[in-house]
């Protein structure tokens, strides 16, 4: 077992040689960046390995370490695979109550402020930004300026700032490369290395013509909520922002922790239309609207209903996501549900 092999590189060649010698059959690769993906060790494994990708642990995955039960299937992994099934179970069951919900709104709780970082559960609660902050000084800025060889840390570091201040936003590399006095060229570098490392996850444009989608600018999303407090410094509260950026990255780790097949987008139109999420699968697609509010209202469900001339007949359903307590129907296509039951509450409890 190698951990952090990204650090030492060289080893892939004499792990190579040696497994094509047969001198070994098996060895656990363990490392905190997509090393498979690094310009050194691009080819030297490949057709050798299969690669498992760890993520920050997702709602489902936390709701057992605060009492509750591990969905084994949830409402977003039903909707997926049997769309006109999850709005059977939607029509056809009141919203659940009782003890099991709390420990699930608690988890939820959880992972907007603190984040999917497993230790922390280790820590009381009055510690944990702490940890997170050592973590900053401790991979982020010295293992991860090693790795990447970086010339000007201080550099990196303030684009890492000001990149968490913009969680669930367009990016704008030229606006980002203004504020921090760099490049575009190396802004756009940096933010590579932020995706290498499992902490961003540049979220394209939809486009009904795919080549599209590879021109305009994708939306940061970074994957652990409470990475993205500690950078940002925003450590109090909960803006509709951090909520959006949060909730995108519990679906997306939701969906590749357990290997659903859709494909993640957002929508927006020159003339203001926005979608906060578009999943498609290859059925159609699932629109999704995140507030961080305990109510929602028939007015939230407009950008979902007018994006139907867009998306066209693939658009199966929409999903106003919130904090409240009750799932209902808002129009003929357009449901608003509470985040806990979408991600965390195990269908058939």
């Amino acid at each position: 077992v190698f951990d952090e092999i990204q650090k030492a590189p060289q080893l892939l060649e004499k792990i190579k040689w040696a497994y094509d010698r047969r001198e070994i059959n098996f060895s656990v690769l363990l490392g905190s960046s997509r090393i498979l993906l690094l310009e050194k060790v691009r080819e030297t494994l490949a057709g050798r390995v299969f690669l498992y990708e760890l993520w920050p642990l997702t709602l489902g995955e936390l709701v057992p370490f605060y009492g509750g039960t591990f969905a084994e299937k949830q409402l977003l992994g039903l909707l997926l695979e049997d769309l006109q099934g999850g709005i059977r179970w939607l029509s056809g069951h009141s919203t659940p109550v009782g003890e099991e919900v709390g420990r699930i709104r608690a988890a939820m709780d959880h992972l907007l402020t603190f984040g999917g970082f497993p230790t922390l559960l280790e820590y009381p609660p009055e510690d944990r930004f702490a940890w997170l902050e050592a973590y900053q000084s401790t991979y982020l800025e010295r293992d991860l300026g090693d790795l990447a060889r970086l010339r000007d840390l201080e550099s990196f570091l303030l684009c890492h700032r000001l990149a968490a201040l913009r969680a669930a936003r367009v990016l704008s590399y030229s606006e980002l490369a203004r504020d921090t006095g760099l490049s575009v060229a190396t802004v756009r570098r940096y933010l590579r290395y932020m995706d290498l490392s499992y902490q961003i996850f540049q979220l394209p444009a939809w486009s009904s013509n795919p080549a599209v989608r590879l021109i305009k600018s994708p939306k940061l999303v970074w994957l652990d909520p409470g990475l993205q407090r500690v950078l940002s410094g925003q450590l109090q509260g909960l803006s509709g922002q951090q909520y959006e950026n949060a909730l995108i990255g519990q679906v997306l780790t939701t969906l590749w922790s357990r290997g659903q097949r859709a494909s993640a987008f957002y929508l927006r139109t020159a003339g203001g239309l926005e979608v906060d999420l578009v999943l498609e699968a290859p059925w159609g697609i699932i629109a999704m609207e995140f507030k961080a509010r305990e109510r929602v209202f028939r007015r939230d469900a407009t950008p979902l209903e007018r994006s139907r001339r867009i998306l066209g007949d693939r658009m199966r359903l929409g999903l106003v996501v919130y904090r409240g307590e009750e799932a209902f129907q808002m129009t003929d296509l357009v449901w608003a549900v509470p985040d806990w039951l979408l991600l965390g509450w195990s269908i058939g409890v």
